[in-house]
Parts: structure tokens; sequence; C-alpha cells
């Protein structure tokens, strides 16, 4: 984008005066707030000119150009005019079957991938029999034990051709396995399926608290993942480095970039530690993060991270193949923003979101329902949050030039800004010896629970006025229809646990069982031994009980 000086733009104004004219006069207009802040508190000049980016050691004439690095606006050259960004729905409730009507749903109406969501006790690595579980099958995703549930899962979905993003972590091996035997089953074989596991165990420890095992031992899981799928599944992405559930937990969009980043340095050391090459793996890493209510800000987040991931990977480790230091990145919408009252409001909120994520340059994106805070969507709210998408595709122009908002004086100094502050936070971790030490001290965790108390200061005390919580209330507010869940999910879970382990060979089960004992108290990749338990019918909890039996489990440290 050209940027206009003073003596070609079209104010007719001496050299100078264009930085100083506006400033003059706003200090004789009284302002709405004392201070102005993004919603992250990055302090927001009243107007941002040519001038004060050069102050900041920055020129608005170097932006360059997307598809090249450090990949600021973009790393496509064309971006979406190509292609437009994959529109997923984040869909798992109740059984399986449930869930794969729900699938097939949205993609008859235009999803273009699959985005799953389990319950808490398959996140946490329980079968839906366990004692543990009762009460939570199926209520917060689709509830997944065994092979045959993925199968349902997966009924008549062509896994060659639909992308699919599972939201999984601690047994991510596990479910990925479950994933490929399906695939084979289709006749799909492993080198051609496609889709990303979250799979990012750090976040979980700083953030949302669904882990199982020691940080070490998780680590180990996940560079075992790194090393299989290179070879067997590469076109997978085996990590979906997340910062959406930082955000969520209160962090700023700094803390969100930093920690992030500072995440999957970790995750590269670790794979490079156990003797991957760098190109060998850095191509399949994918990100996720949230995207807020600042327009401006979050746009400017986006292309802060592309560059200093560029930045970081090439300087480090010196990759061969570019897509190495490419930052790809999923965004949902933030879910912490949307509101129980007046919840037709967040419709408003979702749209502002997702226009910022695509001026931004997501390559994949989900919009929440607008009856979220209630409950989980209904059919009605997931299509409009789709639709959400379609017209921002389609009707609103802003997937028809590259970076829209590439060179705006604002844009640049909030993308510099957040670069810099980003930076100097990775850099404070790294003095406490990386992500996983800092972790284990729980300094993350205590930098985000301040920013949270901060927020929630700033909403009680009215410094940020959200609207329907402490602005424009009512009180009389029209009921919104809520998705009610069949309470039977869980015993019929049960039942079809109990019939497999009865139908099953008791002898090979076990033998699997204990090939992953072996393997876990080894070095093997652990891998080709949970793909061969599930084959063999082995459910996800014995399979991570196997694993508890060896690695042991972890708790957190108290004090923040």
């Amino acid at each position: 984008m050209a940027m206009r000086t003073a003596q070609t733009g079209p104010f007719n104004i001496k050299q100078g005066s264009l930085d100083e004219a506006p400033l003059r006069g706003s200090l004789m207009v009284s302002q709405r707030k004392d201070d102005w802040k993004t919603l992250s508190g990055l302090e927001v000049d009243l107007q941002s000119t040519e001038h004060s980016l050069t102050q900041q050691g920055f020129s608005p004439h170097e932006i360059g150009n997307a598809g090249e690095p450090p990949y600021t606006r973009g790393i496509h050259s064309t971006m979406y005019r190509s292609r437009l960004w994959t529109m997923r729905q984040y869909a798992g409730f109740s059984s399986a079957k449930a869930t794969n009507e729900r699938f097939k749903l949205l993609l008859d109406r235009g999803q273009k991938g699959l985005s799953v969501a389990f319950d808490l006790p398959t996140q946490l690595g329980y079968d839906a029999d366990d004692d543990m579980s009762m009460g939570e099958v199926g209520k917060v995703g689709v509830s997944v034990s065994s092979l045959d549930d993925m199968r349902q899962l997966l009924d008549g979905i062509p896994l060659d051709k639909v992308s699919t993003s599972m939201t999984i972590n601690a047994p991510a091996m596990v479910l990925l396995a479950m994933y490929i035997a399906v695939a084979e089953e289709q006749g799909v074989q492993s080198t051609e399926v496609l889709g990303t596991i979250q799979n990012d165990i750090l976040k979980e420890y700083i953030a949302r608290g669904t882990y199982i095992f020691p940080p070490k031992h998780s680590m180990r899981l996940i560079t075992d993942i790194f090393e299989y799928c290179a070879e067997h599944v590469p076109k997978w992405n085996t990590i979906s480095i997340s910062g959406y559930h930082i955000r969520e937990a209160g962090s700023t969009a700094v803390q969100e970039v930093s920690f992030t980043i500072a995440n999957a340095l970790a995750y590269v050391e670790a794979a490079v530690a156990k003797g991957l090459d760098i190109d060998s793996f850095a191509p399949r890493l994918s990100f996720f993060f949230n995207c807020h209510n600042d327009f401006f800000e979050e746009a400017s987040k986006f292309r802060a991270a592309r560059a200093l991931w560029y930045e970081l990977i090439t300087h480090r480790y010196s990759p061969k193949n570019p897509k190495s230091a490419m930052l790809r990145f999923h965004t949902q919408v933030a879910g912490v923003s949307l509101t129980a009252q007046q919840p037709l409001n967040n419709i408003a909120r979702v749209t502002i979101q997702a226009l910022a994520a695509v001026c931004g340059g997501t390559q994949s994106l989900h919009t929440n329902s607008y009856d979220e805070a209630l409950g989980l969507p209904t059919e009605k709210s997931a299509t409009v949050a789709l639709r959400t998408q379609q017209i921002i595709a389609e009707e609103s122009g802003a997937a028809d030039v590259v970076d829209p908002l590439g060179g705006s004086y604002h844009v640049e100094a909030l993308t510099k800004k957040i670069h810099d502050l980003s930076m100097a936070q990775i850099e404070k971790i790294e003095s406490l010896g990386g992500a996983l030490q800092a972790i284990e001290q729980g300094w993350q965790q205590r930098e985000i629970h301040n920013a949270a108390y901060q927020h929630l200061n700033d909403v009680e005390q009215k410094n940020r006025r959200i609207v329907g919580v402490n602005h424009g209330v009512m009180e009389d507010e029209e009921k919104t229809e809520v998705l009610k869940l069949d309470p039977s999910v869980g015993i019929e879970q049960c039942e079809r646990l109990a019939t497999l382990r009865k139908n099953r060979s008791s002898d090979t089960s076990q033998l699997a069982l204990d090939s992953i004992r072996a393997a876990a108290k080894g070095d093997d990749n652990l891998f080709p031994h949970v793909l061969h338990a599930v084959r063999n019918d082995c459910t996800l909890g014995e399979i991570i009980h196997a694993m508890k039996e060896e690695f042991g489990t972890w708790m957190a440290p108290s004090g923040f």
C-alpha cells in the first residue's frame, strides 16, 4: 500500500504540521476518557504518524510484501484471492452418532473442515465407564473411548478430502491413532489423511488444566508424534500451538503471543534434541490464536506473531525449507467475550472478531455461536456463525486484497509495539530456563492471573464497558433457546464399552497394553505401539493407564 507524505497528500500544509496541528487541537478539546488503552492495556496515541513510527525505529515504507520474509503481511503472495481460509465450526456433543449428524449438516451448508470438541473424560484420558467420568460424559464435547466410537464419529466422511482438527492434548497420540485406523478402514492411507491435532500440553499446564503426565513425559509423547508423522502421516499438522486458551484464561494480547511462541520454541528444541532435523517437522507446526474485541490490536497481533516466528526460527535454526519459518494459524473468536446477557449482541462481537482475523491473515477460522455463554450451540446458532464467515468472505471485500490494513500508521505502530514487547517477554522466559522450567516455577500462570485481575477490576469499576453487562443493561430480556443434551448418553456409552470388552480378544489386548508399558519404560517411539493397541480394541482409558504406570501424574505448583 503506497504511503502518502505531506508533500504528496491532499493536505496542502507544510511538512511536519500534519504531526503537530491535530495534537494542538486535542489539548483544547475535552475527551471522553483520561487515558486510552487497547483491550490489553497498550497505550494508544491520539494518532500515529510517519514521524511517530520513525521514532520507534520503524519505517512504514518498508513493510514488505505478502509471501516474502518476514511474512508480516501474510505467508501467501495472493492470500484469499487464491484460496479462502478454511471455515470450521467447533462441534462435538453427546454421542459420536449425534456429533456425526452435526458434522454432516455443517458440511452440507458449506463448511470446509471439521473441528472436533471432546468431552472432559476423553480429554483427561478416562473411559466413559470410569468412576471419574460420571456426570460428564458427552457434556462439553463428544465422548470417544474406543475405535468403534471413532468409526461412528467419522462415518460417511471422506478422510482423504475433509481436513479434521481435533482439540485434544494429553491423550492426543491415542485419538490420532484411532483416526488413522478408521481412515485405513475407509481405504485411505495414512499418507493421505489431512488435519491437525492440538497436542499442545504446555499451555495446559499454563492455562487450561487438562494435563495427565509430568511435563518431561508429555514432551516425549509430543516429539514421538513429530517423529512418527514426519515419515508416515506427512500431511498432518502434528501440533497446534495454542494461544487461544492462554487468552481465554485472562492474558493480554502480548502475553498470548509471547507465551505461545515460547512454548513453540520449547517444542522445537525438544525435537531437535531428539535428533530431528528442523525441516523434517517445522513445516507441519501450526498455531491457534484467539481473536478478541479490539479490532486493530488483534489484526496487528497476528502480523507481529508472523514476523517474530520467522526471525526466531531463521536466526536460531537456519532452516533450508522456507515453510519451516512460516507461521500458519487457525483462529477462534473469543469465547470469553460472549455474554449470557443479551446473547444476540454476541453476533456483532463475533463479526468484528472474525473480520479482524481475516484482516490479520488467518488460514483457518472458527466463529462462535451467539448462545455459547448459555450452552452448546443449537443448529440455528451454529448456522448463523457459519454464515457470518461466508458473508465476510463473499460480501465484505476484506478477502479481495492482501493485508488490507497494511500501511495504516496505527496498525503498523501496534504491530511494532506487540512485536517488541513480545520479544522482551520471550527473552524473560528464556532467562528462567525456557518455557518448561518457567511453567514448573508457575511464572506464566502468575502473569496471566495478574492480567485477568486487572481486567476484572476495569470492568467492575466501569473503566471498561461491556454492553449488556455494565453498559446498556436491560432488566427484561428475551429468553434464548438452549440446546438440551440426551441424559442417557453416559449409560449408552457404558453399555457399548461392556460389549466391546466382552467381544474382543482379552489376550491380544493385554499383550498390546504390555507393549505400551515396555515402550514407555524404554526409548522406543510409542506411536506404533499405541496404533497397534487401538486396532486391537484397547480403549483410551486402558492405554493412558498403561502409560501412567510408567510416567506417573503431575500436580501444578501452588502459590499463585
